[in-house]
């Protein structure tokens, strides 16, 4: 059996970011939206992203997420993801999620990224600060 320490991989994405928008979904399922944009690097190539991702209360401090980007590389073309997650809040007002991301690209430069799972933890502070890192999932 492969152990957990074998299947991630390389760190592939590293970025910084900040909440740009914030929007109520469902009242009823207590759903919020957040819009977030930033730079970053993949692997060697700096980028730009968007994102846009949604969560909701599953337990005491804590939730369920889902989201979607666009990395805008500087080399050119775009790379998407969709992602999901669980954050957790702690008291200082941040809450982390981890979770999977998973890509795919047009590019060529860009193909490894293809059909490619990241496995990711992604930080909110209080004032919409994102910092975001993901590993390659062997």
């Amino acid at each position: 059996m492969t152990s957990l320490s074998e299947m991630l991989g390389n760190l592939i994405y590293e970025g910084r970011g900040k909440i740009t928008v914030t929007r109520v979904v469902d009242v009823e399922e207590n759903k919020v939206e957040h819009s977030a944009a930033g730079n970053g690097r993949l692997k060697d190539t700096d980028t730009a992203e968007i994102d846009t991702f949604w969560a909701i209360p599953v337990g005491k401090n804590v939730v369920y997420g889902e989201g979607q980007g666009i990395l805008y590389p500087k080399i050119g073309g775009i790379v998407t993801f969709k992602g999901y997650g669980i954050g957790t809040a702690n008291e200082g007002g941040k809450t982390s999620f981890r979770g999977t991301n998973f890509y795919k690209t047009s590019s060529t430069e860009l193909s490894f990224i293809n059909n490619m799972i990241g496995v990711f933890e992604f930080e909110v502070d209080e004032s919409g600060n994102t910092e975001l890192k993901v590993w390659e999932w062997k």
